[in-house]
This record gives structure tokens, sequence and C-alpha cells, in this order.
């Protein structure tokens, strides 16, 4: 945006302004490194003070992030770390959210939940295409034109900080405090079920468990991590969740992301519009992800994409390479159209298997560690009262 080159970027002497590689890259690096960061201290800090309070504290300081950013004025680090922040409760909330529904919904509804929630940050996405777009074209040379897409973001961060305090805490968190009413009452509530329900039983007797085995570990957290490694088939539980996360990041859709308004310069369309149409196949075509991975399989759903995908990057890669021009994109459109129709192939396999095979897994193997009963361990109405 031409207000946001001309505070933060740097002048080439005639007139322009450009982002250094350096500068580009720091700007949108700090925010991944602060997602890492906030991942891994959102855990000990949900221990202590709980799920629900936890939520609202990160929503805090990714909002404080926002601030940081919108408050700059010239200096492009003010920008570089206020994404730095913003990233620490990004990372926090994305740990948070999943962990509240897994320890809170039943087991027969939980994978669908947490797909739901991958669908929703396809659509967050989409809309903060739409926002750029609408700013890009009505606020173009002030800086509305960048300020109102970071701060509606705060708008997001109040309906999930304050809608959290009207949901209970999860069973779990409050089981491991001692109020064992408050987390028989939640599962109550949860399940639709009496307190003397079958299925209540056993999730107490579950949480209960769990929760002895806990205490029961001598050494401290290390000595329960390293034990935990040395039992049959954690460790490779563990790796194989983790392994499919990062090669997730690893597939490079992150790359049209992230620099789809500078890859499509060559295109006679405004660069955002490119950006519109990704994200727009991006958030529509998870619906058909959801699908697919149930109807074929976690596994073949991620093979199948990973061959689509490769394809895809071979051809976008050698269009780039050898009929893109590369010192002036605008002199081969015809490129540049290529270049858009393999990376809307490419975001078509990605959002149908990836993207929710990978989180389908995830959570299973979340819910193996936690010592959650597998899905057939349950029915969905038990007649049965104890």
């Amino acid at each position: 945006m031409p207000d946001f080159l001309e505070r933060f970027g740097q002048s080439d002497g005639n007139g322009g302004y450009a982002f250094s590689n350096v500068r580009s890259g720091l700007i949108v690096a700090l925010l991944s490194i602060g997602t890492l960061f906030g991942a891994l201290i959102a855990a000990p800090v949900a221990d202590a003070i709980g799920r629900r309070l936890s939520v609202c504290v990160w929503c805090l300081v990714c909002g404080v992030g926002f601030i940081i950013q919108i408050a700059s004025n010239t200096a492009w680090y003010q920008v570089m770390i206020g994404r730095l922040i913003a990233g620490f409760g990004v990372g926090a909330l994305s740990l948070l959210v999943p962990m509240f529904q897994a320890e809170t919904a039943p087991p027969w509804i939980r994978g669908a939940l947490v797909c739901t929630y991958q669908l929703f940050i396809t659509l967050g996405i989409f809309l903060a295409a739409c926002f750029n777009y609408g700013t890009y074209t009505h606020q173009r040379h002030n800086s509305a034109s960048w300020r109102i897409v970071i701060g509606v973001g705060w708008a997001f961060l109040l309906i999930l900080g304050v809608g959290i305090l009207f949901f209970p805490e999860t069973p779990r968190f409050a089981y491991r405090k001692g109020r064992r009413e408050e987390a028989k009452e939640t599962l109550c509530r949860v399940y639709g079920a009496p307190p003397n329900h079958y299925s209540i039983y056993v999730q107490m007797e579950e949480i209960e468990a769990k929760f002895l085995a806990e205490t029961h570990v001598k050494g401290g957290p290390i000595s329960e991590v390293v034990s935990m490694f040395r039992a049959p088939r954690v460790a490779y539980r563990i790796a194989l969740g983790m392994s499919l996360q990062m090669f997730q990041q690893l597939t490079g859709a992150n790359y049209f992301f992230y620099y789809g308004t500078t890859i499509f310069q060559s295109v006679q369309i405004s660069s955002f519009v490119t950006q519109l149409i990704l994200n727009g196949i991006n958030f529509g075509v998870t619906f058909i992800g959801l699908y697919l991975v149930e109807h074929y399989g976690r596994r073949k759903s991620l093979m199948a994409g990973s061959a689509w995908m490769v394809v895809c990057f071979l051809i976008f890669a050698s269009v780039g390479h050898f009929s893109l021009d590369q010192e002036n994109p605008a002199n081969t459109p015809g490129a540049g159209i290529g270049l858009i129709v393999f990376a809307c192939l490419f975001i078509l396999g990605y959002a149908t298997t990836w993207y929710v095979a990978v989180e389908m897994i995830s959570v299973r193997k979340l819910m193996y560690l936690q010592g959650t009963p597998s899905l057939g361990s349950y029915q969905r109405a038990l007649p049965v009262s104890i």
C-alpha cells in the first residue's frame, strides 16, 4: 500500500519506495517467531490460571501488539516489534482454543469441532484479504489503508476474549483444582445428560484416573516427559503429530498467503484481487476437504494431496523460471496468468487434504496422550443410569 511504503519502506532515489529483503523478511518472520514462543508459554500459563482466563490474557497481549503497530508512524521496527508481540498472542490462542475444545467436547463431535476451528481460520484469512482490498481501494493514499486492517482485529479479539467468559471452565482443569462438582456439572451440560448417566460416570472416572496418574509421578515435569517417551508407541505418536504439523507449514501454502500480492505483479489485475481469489478458494474448498478426509481417510488424503501439490509446484516453478520476465514481469502477462492458475490448483489440493487431515490426526494424538478413550468406547445415547 502506498502510504505504508512511504512510511516504512526505503527510498530508491527516484521518488519510489520499496522494502529490502531484510526489512520485509523481519516484519513477516517476527510474527511467526512470536507464535512459536507464545505456544510454548501458553501451556504452563493455562495450567496455572485456567483455560478461560488464559484466553482472555492472550487476547489482551495480541491487542497490545495491534496497538503498537497502529501507533507506528515512520519507524519500521515498531511495526516489527508490534507483530512480534501480537505473535505471542496468536501462538498462545492457537494452542488454547483447540485445547478448550478438546477438553470440553464429547468425543463424537471433537473432530468436527477442530475441523470447524480450521474452517474459521480459512474464513479469517479470506476476510483479511477482503479488508485489504477494501481499504486499498478506498483509502489508498492515507494511513487508514493499513491502520483499519490492523484495528479490525480488535473486534475479533473482543468476541473471543469476552465471549469465553460466558463458558464454564473445562472439566479437566476444574477437576485438577479440586472442583469436582463443577467438573461434573459442566459434563452434564455438555452431554445433555443427568449426573447419574453412564457417560458422565465414565468421563469422571477417566479424568480421575489421569489426575491420579499425574500426581503420583516422581521427579517433577522433566521426569514425566522422560517417562512419557519411554512408554510404548508414545514417542512415535508425538513425533508423528509434530512432523505432520511441521510439514503442513512447509508445504509452501504460506508462500502464497504471505507474498501473494508481490508474486503476481506480472498480471494486469490488482494483486489484491488475486489474493481474494486464492483466499476464497482456500475457504470454499475446505468444506470439500471435510468430506474427503472423512470419506477416504486421513492417510490416503495426505498422499493424494502431496502428489497433487508436487505437480502444481513443479509447473509453477517451471513457468516462473522459463517463461516469466523476471526483470519486468508485466511484459509476460500470459506467464503470470499461468502462475495464478497453478497457484489456485495448489491451494485446492492443500485445503482439501493437508489442511484438514493434519489437524484431525493431531487432535486424535492429543486425546491419546491425555488419556481420553477412543470414539468407539462411547455411544451417542446410552439409556443406562448408575
